[in-house]
């Protein structure tokens, strides 16, 4: 890691500023910037790229690229001239915010259990860490509430870069071997890492921290997890579909659970009725078929697979048919799903063949096929019959 002075680390604050556009070529999206200087922070360290403008170019993505910063643009910039760029503060601020979470979070686990970050991830909602280490919810509980005691406490979180003596007798966090110069993160009683994001000055910036699921993972645990306004908004949102539940359930939001529970309980009444009147259904349409011949052809709209699957196999044991084709229409799909029964030696072929021809998928262990067809019912009739009728 070597030292680095772009604006973006000298005061990771600037939202705006100027710089002269030193080269601008042709990449595979847009234009490749490079500047005198920027504001703009290049994707690294599991922190996205910051976005923003330059001039009237919007900045689509931001890379360090043999040893320049990289800015990807949609429009060409002149070289030579001074342009005014303007990042996008709110998404930088709270890339800030929870990259440095990321950091108490992961130092006070290391430090409490020995585990090891070993992935970082900041998606556009969540954000993902990986540990080497089982962590049970108390534990994750437990650190939930110690890394949001480590923001109340206000503490300034110091950037430096230490000599080579000083970087041997210094006690840090790393996933990989550095050389050069190697920027240095600490935050007081909780982390002290090497790292190449922005961060905020104060850990009381960051606000809150909200543990948001955990499960095992590689052998370790991953934790998704959010902190500032990135909570606040996950809040909102789950406010807002709470909200809609209630509206739905016509429950308190403290009931919601409750509500659905009888909810799903009335649906199983439901489906188990339904299911009942699906096979005397069956049964009747059963009796008034034929009891043999060569081909079977049944036609029922809106039946789901499983039913499908039920009434070939009554009809294959009730009746004595060399071949019986059992159709469904699922209008909204355009299709007709289907189950076939043959004692056609070859009917994996057969089934191939019919596959083809009718537009269809699907596929199976004889003396059983399914799938669907997107044919009319006709062409199907008519493509079964010349086969197997």
């Amino acid at each position: 890691m070597e030292e680095l002075n772009e604006l973006f680390y000298r005061d990771p604050y600037c939202q705006e500023f100027e710089a002269e556009v030193l080269s601008c070529t042709v990449g595979k999206k847009g234009f490749d910037v490079v500047l005198s200087d920027t504001a703009f922070y290049p994707e690294g360290g599991g922190q996205p790229s910051d976005l923003g403008n330059l001039g009237d170019a919007k900045v689509l993505f931001v890379k360090r690229q043999n040893g320049q910063v990289v800015h990807q643009t949609d429009k060409e910039l002149k070289v030579g001239e001074t342009v005014k760029g303007k990042i996008d503060w709110a998404r930088r601020y709270d890339n800030m915010q929870n990259h440095s979470c990321e950091h108490i979070f992961s130092g006070l686990v290391n430090r409490k259990y020995g585990f090891n970050n070993v992935g970082f991830h900041m998606g556009d909602d969540v954000l993902t860490v990986d540990f080497d280490g089982y962590l049970t919810p108390e534990q994750l509980a437990e650190m939930e509430e110690l890394t949001n005691a480590a923001f109340r406490k206000g503490q300034n979180i110091h950037i430096f870069f230490p000599s080579e003596e000083e970087l041997k007798a210094l006690d840090f966090r790393s996933k990989k071997e550095l050389k050069g110069k190697v920027r240095i993160v600490e935050f007081p009683e909780a982390d002290i890492c090497a790292c190449c994001g922005t961060h905020v000055k104060n850990t009381a910036e960051i606000g809150s921290f909200k543990i948001l699921s955990s499960f095992k993972h590689r052998g370790g645990t991953r934790v998704e997890f959010a902190a500032g306004k990135r909570l606040i908004n996950y809040i909102n949102m789950l406010l807002r579909e709470s909200a809609s539940c209630v509206e739905q359930l016509s429950a308190k939001p403290q009931e919601i659970s409750v509500a659905l529970k009888q909810l799903y309980s009335e649906k199983n009444q439901l489906t188990e009725k339904l299911s009942k009147k699906s096979e005397r259904i069956m049964n009747l349409i059963s009796d008034s078929l034929p009891s043999e011949g060569k081909l079977l052809f049944v036609s029922e709209p809106e039946l789901t697979p499983f039913e499908i699957k039920v009434f070939c196999n009554r009809l294959s044991e009730k009746k004595n048919f060399e071949s019986i084709l059992v159709l469904s229409e699922q209008a909204e799909k355009k299709l007709f799903n289907y189950i076939l029964f043959s004692k056609e030696p070859n009917l994996a072929a057969l089934s191939r063949e019919l596959n083809k021809e009718l537009n269809g998928r699907g596929g199976g262990k004889p003396p059983f096929v399914q799938g669907s067809f997107a044919s009319s019912e006709e062409e199907i009739r008519k493509a079964v019959e010349a086969k197997l009728g």
